[in-house]
């Protein structure tokens, strides 16, 4: 059954399982429904899981809140191949602490005012509004898109 939340949220293969409200922000806990994942080396499907951490990510605002999920990193082993990968989530860019339409958002942003003022309202750093621009800049140069 998807919960409002779930709906609201509208990210694939998740379910909200809880939030809290933190000084400011909203914290949503997050748990992934799919069983296993694709190795990466040998695409064979394994649902062997090796371990699971948990990292918290910077999403879109909410209520005039800003959001970050708690997402669980989970670590599969491949019988195949006899390798370790980390699941691969499609809306999370791999090492980063956002998701990525919050990093679109911030490119949007950044285009209609500038790097400083996206940074002093989202509380971030200026080279992490201008990484950010850069890199989805960058991949926007490269499918051709504006």
């Amino acid at each position: 059954m998807t919960s409002v939340l779930d709906n609201l949220l509208d990210l694939p293969e998740t379910t909200v399982e809880g939030y809290q409200e933190v000084e400011g922000y909203v914290c949503l806990y997050l748990k992934l429904l799919n069983k296993g994942t694709h190795c990466p080396h040998c695409n064979y499907y394994t649902e062997e899981l090796h371990q699971t951490t948990q990292i918290l990510v910077r999403d879109l605002p909410s209520f005039g809140k800003p959001v970050y999920l708690r997402v669980p990193r989970r670590r599969f082993y491949c019988s195949k191949c006899q390798r370790y990968s980390t699941e691969r989530l499609e809306f999370l860019p791999e090492r980063r602490n956002y998701t990525n339409r919050y990093e679109q958002n911030i490119y949007e942003r950044v285009l209609s005012s500038s790097v400083a003022e996206v940074s002093r309202t989202d509380g971030l750093s200026s080279a992490e509004v201008e990484g950010i621009f850069r890199r989805i800049s960058s991949s926007k140069k490269k499918t051709g898109l504006k």
